[in-house]
């Protein structure tokens, strides 16, 4: 572990600053040279405005969603970002003030209901956020911005012009979508929400939307439901923010944070509660892996059991002999991680930072090895054959499954997060090299390269400097699997600096290879895309 950088001036602040829209794409200063290859745009999703007027949002994933574009030609580059004309802006910004509900802030529609009034609303139907500022993916040929509700926004990547609010519900039958779906190579895209079973119980449902087809419809038109993964509890299904694909089947891990079903419909029509006054933490219940066959939807019927952890962030998923492999990144326990990250904490001074994360889950990059084939087996035997994992699984009594991970990264309040890999070629795939960005004590200041074989691992970190996910984009004549660069945008509020800039690195060994630095302040980013 790499020594670690202090952060007394506070400036990870700047992260959680409202900034206004570009009116135009802006230049930007080049240190280095610019790869000639790099050709497209790096399009990036995250929050913009943290506050409407005096009222201020209070958590991480509340502020209103930005969308921000770096454009690659003939050696230069430019910046650009408008917010996202949803539901959720538009209201709050002609009616000044926070009218739709978001995750850790609620909202009025009308300032003038009563308690009364609010409850009678629940019987018109709560009214979900489509507030877009998680992710962004393409669906055939149109791209998406997305939260994580059934609620998605059509966009234009050149001019990052809002055209289309779409429910997904119209569609196929999910009451919500992550934002991280699977996009294969030829353009399908497979997703998990949940949604009513059978009997009125909760179920995970997993959907395939199609590539663009010869007849040009759009492909949503075209989605099915593949899969339905039966959930733990009846009416308490667990928050669900991605899930592992490899070549012939698909991976959920249900984890113990739980929604509320009673809460979700009643509290917050009379106790004006928030999406997280609605999870709660099922202390007994561990974690359960869920696997089928993505070809034939059939389910593994399997009981996978491990000890309880958070999962937010599926690193690969890949089959090995008659296992399936599931690299994660994981958080220690059952408590919601995102109980963390209210703003408050997250703009504390330097100490209370380190203090507030010293009480939270721990992180890990973990590998977990499940066994397909489960026959006459002597209990506690581990059933691993592989020579490649000091991961186990055995068989208990109960029947059930027992799996202890390997550890693949491990430090004290250092976590390795937002993970990425040569999705292109190596999705699905056993594979060598993840990125991720590094979180100290919840703030992120540097980029990490990870060799899941070796456990080896570099860094890259300069001080008062504050990172994002890190995008691979692959050389076009590339040999290896490490044969390119990473992207990051970067912000930089020490004395000297400009405000931010876009970072490319060289994805072997973490050596930078230029900068593009802006005279404006980017707030935190969450996910995003390179769009050749």
């Amino acid at each position: 572990m790499a020594n670690r950088i202090e952060h007394p001036s506070g400036g990870y602040r700047k992260l959680f600053e409202t900034v206004e829209e570009t009116a135009q794409p802006l230049p930007t200063c080049i240190r280095g040279t610019i790869p000639s290859w790099l050709k497209g745009s790096l399009l990036r999703c995250g929050p913009g405005l943290f506050e409407v007027g005096s009222e201020p949002f209070y958590h991480l994933f509340d502020g209103q969603a930005l969308l921000h574009k770096f454009d690659f030609k003939n050696g230069e580059v430019t910046y650009y970002r408008r917010f996202v004309q949803t539901d959720a802006y538009v209201r709050a910004m002609t009616e000044k003030r926070i009218v739709i509900t978001e995750f850790g802030t609620f909202g009025y529609p009308d300032p003038c209901k009563n308690i009364f009034s609010r409850f009678f609303s629940y019987f018109e139907g709560v009214e979900i956020t489509d507030n877009a500022l998680v992710n962004l993916y393409p669906i055939g040929e149109d791209f998406y911005a997305c939260t994580e509700t059934n609620f998605v926004t059509k966009v234009n990547p050149e001019t990052l012009e809002t055209i289309q609010k779409v429910d997904l519900c119209n569609y196929c039958t999910i009451n919500g979508a992550t934002a991280h779906p699977h996009i294969e190579r030829d353009g399908t895209v497979y997703n998990i929400g949940n949604c009513f079973g059978k009997r009125f119980a909760f179920a995970y449902n997993i959907i395939k939307i199609p590539p663009l087809q010869p007849d040009r419809q759009d492909p949503l038109r075209k989605t099915e439901v593949v899969v339905q993964f039966p959930c733990s509890d009846r009416f308490k299904p667990s928050y669900v923010h991605s899930f592992g694909l490899c070549e012939n089947y698909i991976v959920f891990v249900e984890q113990p944070v739980k929604i509320n079903l009673w809460k979700f419909l009643s509290s917050w029509s009379v106790r004006s509660a928030t999406y997280m006054d609605c999870f709660e933490s099922n202390d007994s219940m561990g974690t359960w892996f869920h696997v089928a066959n993505k070809k034939t939807g059939e389910y593994h019927k399997v009981h996978y059991r491990t000890s309880a952890f958070n999962i937010f962030h599926h690193i690969n998923t890949f089959e090995d002999n008659g296992f399936i492999i599931v690299d994660v990144c994981s958080w220690k326990g059952f408590e919601f991680i995102y109980n963390y990250l209210w703003l408050a904490n997250l703009r504390e001074n330097w100490e209370e930072v380190k203090l507030n994360a010293r009480k939270a889950p721990q992180p890990e990059v973990r590998r977990y090895v499940l066994p397909l084939d489960i026959n006459e087996v002597e209990h506690g035997k581990n059933l691993i054959s592989l020579n490649t994992t000091t991961a186990t699984a055995t068989v208990r009594q109960d029947g059930t499954v027992w799996l202890e991970p390997e550890v693949l990264f491990s430090g004290p309040r250092q976590a390795f997060e937002f993970p990425q890999i040569n999705y292109k070629k190596f999705n699905g795939k056993d594979y060598t090299f993840a990125y991720g960005l590094g979180l100290n004590h919840f703030v992120p200041d540097k980029i990490y390269k990870l060799n899941v074989k070796t456990k080896e691992h570099w860094i890259w970190q300069e001080p008062d400097t504050y990172p994002s996910e890190p995008i691979f984009v692959q050389h076009p004549d590339a040999l290896d699997e490490d044969d390119g660069v990473l992207l990051t945008s970067v912000v930089s509020p020490g004395p000297g600096q400009r405000p931010a800039f876009l970072l490319i690195l060289d994805a072997k060994d973490l050596s930078e290879i230029a900068r593009a630095e802006v005279e404006t302040n980017i707030p935190v980013t969450f996910h995003g895309m390179y769009k050749p």
